[in-house]
Formats: structure tokens, sequence, C-alpha cells
């Protein structure tokens, strides 16, 4: 059988064609080198090197033969990493928080990414409100999270992830419905408007200020909490809405999305515990990192 040494000093002589120089490379001297050629020749019954006094030059056994002595130590080494690679698999169980709206575009997006790129991480979903998110945190119950911005308390570190584009809802029977053109804040004055409840309090607070710049005020019809609440009114005919873009992927037949002229977005962030050098979560933060909200 061929050794890996055998291979690796042929290579080294045949590249250099001095004896000399390819034991410096090899960091070893001539008469070992020597030897190993000689055992490489003896397993394979010819000879690959012919050496004088003057000069060192390939048989031509020995030049067909060191393609495939090349090919062998690719192949060699390849089998290295990938052992090395799995026996670092990293591996372990990372449960995420997350709040009701991202499961329209994020979660199901990462999700997938979670299954391809980490398939030996057990990866557990748990939907969360941001505030509970930071409690579950900071008891353990949860390992990362995906939230709306808030104050981060002492501990915990964060990241915005991304931001996304509002959109109209309306009923497919709205005025509203078949214009192809886009729909302005001034056009939602005194419109019957389903609204986020306080308790949904970061799009409650985000609408309120936009509303309170442009000088308008929608007829408040009804609060709520979700957005797939506010949607389901909204498809009953009940009035119209504000909801992040992506909201279109909760798949309400009768609910048509409109844009909204207007420059404010919502935003998106990761948060962790500080400090947390757990390296499947690690894995698993550094993916969250890279799976931006589309702008």
């Amino acid at each position: 059988m061929i050794g890996a040494t055998q291979l690796r000093c042929f290579v080294a002589v045949a590249t250099e064609l001095h004896f000399g120089r390819a034991a410096q490379l090899l960091h070893m001297t001539q008469p070992p080198l020597s030897r190993q050629i000689q055992l490489l020749e003896q397993y394979l019954g010819v000879v690959l090197i012919e050496r004088t006094s003057r000069s060192v030059s390939l048989t031509p056994a020995g030049s067909a033969f060191l393609a495939e002595a090349r090919k062998l130590m690719e192949q060699n080494e390849r089998a290295v990493q990938i052992a090395r690679r799995a026996a670092n698999v990293l591996s372990g169980s990372v449960t995420v928080g997350f709040m009701g709206s991202a499961t329209y575009g994020y979660i199901p997006k990462l999700a997938e990414r979670v299954q391809k790129e980490l398939p030996n991480i057990e990866v557990v979903f748990r939907e969360v409100t941001t505030l509970g998110q930071l409690e579950a945190l900071s008891f353990g119950r949860i390992d990362l999270g995906i939230i709306r911005p808030t104050a981060m308390q002492e501990g915990v570190e964060s990241a915005c992830i991304g931001k996304g584009e509002l959109a109209v809802a309306v009923s497919r029977n709205h005025p509203w419905a078949s214009r192809r053109q886009v729909v302005t804040l001034k056009q939602l004055d005194d419109v019957p408007f389903i609204m986020y409840s306080k308790v949904g309090w970061y799009f409650h607070e985000l609408l309120a200020a936009m509303f309170e710049r442009a000088n308008i005020r929608p007829r408040h019809i009804q609060f709520m909490d979700q957005t797939h609440a506010i949607l389901s009114l909204v498809s009953a005919g009940m009035g119209v809405a504000i909801v992040p873009e992506d909201a279109r992927n909760a798949c309400f037949e009768n609910v048509i999305f409109k844009a909204l002229q207007t420059h404010v977005q919502y935003e998106l962030h990761a948060i962790w515990r500080a400090g947390d050098d757990d390296p499947a979560i690690g894995a698993v933060r550094e993916l969250i990192l890279r799976q931006r909200v589309s702008s």
C-alpha cells in the first residue's frame, strides 16, 4: 500500500528535480527521502526517478505517475478535512422566541435556512410577545429572540436585523381595492380605521405618531392586539388598516394590500444574552444576523 509520506516525498522530488531542495521542503534529510522513493518504486515495480551525480529526471513512468500522485494527495487532504469537520459538528438545542407578526415573512425563511445550514442543531421556535421575550431570555426559557424595538434591560444585547414597508389593507369590495394608485395618508382622514391596541404597543405608537405628524385623524372603530385579528375585521369590510407589508402572506382571500405613500418603516430586532458563549446559540445567532429583512 502506498503511504502518504511516500507520495509527499515523490511529488517533492518530481517537482524540484533535486533531492537536496526536496529534503529541505519536507524538513528531512536526504537519506530517508531517498529511502521513501526506493520503497515506492519497489512497491510499484517500476523506476520513477533517474538520478545521476549531475541531474535528477523523471522516467516516462514517473511522469505518468506524478499527476496521479497529486490527485491522491488532494483526496487524502479532503478526507482529513471532512473527518475534522465531522468531529467538530455543532449540535445542541436552541430556543428562538418571536412575535406573531414575524411568521408572515421572517420566521419561515429563517427556519428554512436553519434546516439547510445547521442540520445538527435542534431549533425550537416559540411565539412570545416582545416584552415576554425579554423576561423569557433573562430566565433562560429562550436563547434568542426576534422582537420589535424596545428598551433593553441589563445583560441583553440587540441588533436591528432590518426594516420593512407598511401597507394599507382593504377589503376586496372597498372602493380603493380596484385603484392602482398609492394610498396617501390624507386619504385616511376620517376613514373607518382598525387600529392596533396599546397591547400591540409598537405599531400603535408608530401609527399614532405618523398620523399626528400628518395632522390626520382616522376614525378608529376597533382596536386589536394582533395583525391577524386586524386583517379578519378588514376582511369583513369593517374598515381599513395599516399593517406590515409582508402580512399579505397571512392569506386572507378577501383582503387587498395597497402601497402606502410614506417614508415610515417598521423595524425588527434580534436579542440575546450578553456573554453567552454556547457554540450552538452563537451559530444560530450569526445566521439570524445574516437573515436580513428586506427594506
